[in-house]
């Protein structure tokens, strides 16, 4: 059979809009950023967030000052930014095969661009919707830490 003529019943995982609790609010996790802006209605040129689902695939994509790499590991609920890059190492919270199989997606809220939460426009702009058993909720924002080999910023 060839494949190119053939259709597939999923889409590719790199390709999909997945709706999840991330570890501090609702969002859109998707490794194609070119989505992620339409959804949104943002600015391409705007930086993501890219959330890391373990250490070694982050030490992979980004080079991190060996004096923060224990704090960088063990941090819960923190986003630290590395040469203009922000990034989050966060295991999934919920036990979903789809996110382990996923190293690494750019991440961002679950709402358009500047507005507030709307679950009616998250569900709708969504390929997939991973819900763990205590729902999809907003929470406090996660501590944002400018770090390099010398200094430690705490910006939120």
């Amino acid at each position: 059979m060839d494949k190119s003529k053939s259709t597939t019943r999923h889409p590719r995982l790199s390709e999909v809009v997945i709706l999840t609790q991330t570890d501090t609010t609702v969002g859109f996790l998707s490794q194609n950023k070119d989505r992620l802006d339409t959804i949104k209605g943002r600015p391409p040129h705007k930086p993501y967030l890219i959330n890391f689902f373990d250490f070694s695939t982050c030490k992979k994509f980004l080079r991190i000052p060996q004096n923060r790499k224990k704090e960088v590991r063990r941090a819960k609920r923190t986003t630290f930014i590395v040469k203009n890059q922000a990034f989050r190492v966060a295991s999934p919270q919920t036990s979903s095969q789809i996110l382990r199989k996923l190293k690494w997606c750019y991440s961002t809220s679950a709402n358009k661009s500047g507005s507030t939460y709307d679950p009616a426009f998250a569900k709708e702009h969504a390929d997939i919707i991973i819900e763990n058993p205590y729902g999809l909720y907003e929470d406090t924002p996660s501590k944002l830490i400018k770090i390099n080999s010398k200094r430690k910023i705490r910006l939120r």
